[in-house]
């Protein structure tokens, strides 16, 4: 059966169909990674996004039960220019067309997406509809015209886990983190548990005073959506501020931008892949890191804060990261446990949260 994409600026794409027959509504977007596309469909961040992968050939090493980093498949939809139907790994357990398929999401293949991701990076990132069910085209502008898109959409809370847990419990703690979940990656709390962090994980929405009970710091995980449609998330947030020290990673970095009084703002086209240029500003070393987000802090309004910034993206030059050393505020928007991506901030930065979360700890 055929696919279909349907841009809300009237350009279509046709193409071959894979996994689910579906119609299913979202951002179009692309991702720069040249592998990690379970971890990627799987990432939470990714919700409501109809993902083009940029490398030409996906789903060479199938899929397997260790890579997700949740148990949801998450993307509206994927576009790769051709799909691999004969995974070859030892690791693989089956392959992306099954995978999806069962998943309940719709794949196209075939299609030139370096043009489509050429008029992305042109236009911005846009509405889109994408179908392998043989829904008319007119059927599908009417259901794209009905989606409200990214801005003002609260995607964290529909993501985040429902009730508290613990992740890592050591006898010996490194030191104690309780992460709120907007969207929280595996890889995020694997790495703390490996580094020794006793790790409980809070719904979104749980108040300021459960994160904060018998811990040493708060986390503020990555994940979806508009930060500025959940301003009771920030406000809870500021509660927190000043009382425990508190980090962020992507989503969490954005929130900790509003709870000092920073703005957000979109991006053009966002920041998705493992090829992201960030230079610390400290040391003016630059890292080649994992990201995957549409908004940014803006500038001028954070360092109105008394925040400074840490880390710049070296492709447009937004803010990659932050410090307010007064009120125990760090924060970054790429990915420090990467999966997928490169390794350059693994570890190291991880340890860097610790160490500040211990040396701020009340």
């Amino acid at each position: 059966m055929g696919a279909i994409l349907v841009l809300e600026d009237g350009r279509t794409f046709h193409g071959d169909a894979f996994g689910a027959a579906a119609t299913r509504v979202g951002e179009a977007v692309f991702n720069t990674s040249m592998s990690g596309y379970q971890e990627i469909l799987t990432d939470p961040s990714y919700a409501e996004q109809v993902m083009t992968m940029t490398a030409p050939h996906i789903g060479n090493t199938g899929v397997n039960e260790e890579d997700p980093e949740s148990d949801n498949v998450w993307v509206g939809g994927l576009i790769v220019r051709s799909l691999s139907r004969a995974p070859s790994s030892w690791r693989a357990t089956g392959g992306l067309h099954h995978y999806l398929q069962r998943a309940g999401v719709p794949g196209m293949q075939g299609i030139d997406t370096r043009a489509l991701v050429r008029h992305l990076r042109t236009r911005g990132a846009m509405k889109c509809v994408l179908s392998t069910d043989g829904t008319s085209e007119s059927r599908l502008r009417e259901q794209l015209a009905a989606w409200p898109g990214m801005e003002g959409r609260d995607l964290a809370s529909t993501v985040s886990t429902r009730e508290v847990y613990e992740y890592a419990s050591p006898a010996k703690p490194t030191v104690r983190l309780a992460v709120v979940d907007g969207g929280c990656k595996r890889n995020i709390l694997r790495m703390l548990a490996e580094a020794g962090a006793y790790v409980r994980v809070h719904p979104l929405h749980d108040p300021a005073e459960a994160w904060m009970e018998g811990v040493d710091g708060v986390l503020l995980s990555n994940g979806p959506g508009d930060p500025a449609a959940i301003p009771g998330v920030v406000d809870e947030v500021r509660k927190v501020v000043g009382k425990k020290p508190v980090v962020g990673i992507c989503l969490g970095h954005q929130l900790l931008g509003l709870a000092l009084g920073a703005s957000t703002f979109k991006l053009k086209f966002g920041h998705r892949g493992g090829n992201q240029p960030v230079r610390d500003e400290r040391t003016r070393v630059v890292s080649i890191t994992s990201q995957n987000h549409g908004f940014a802090v803006d500038r001028a309004s954070l360092e109105a804060t008394g925040a400074a910034v840490t880390h710049v993206h070296l492709n447009d030059h937004t803010v990659s990261g932050f410090v307010h050393a007064e009120r125990g505020v760090q924060a970054v928007q790429f990915h420090p446990e990467a999966s997928p991506g490169p390794h350059d901030a693994a570890g190291v930065l991880l340890d860097q949260f610790i160490d500040f979360v211990r040396g701020g700890a009340k």
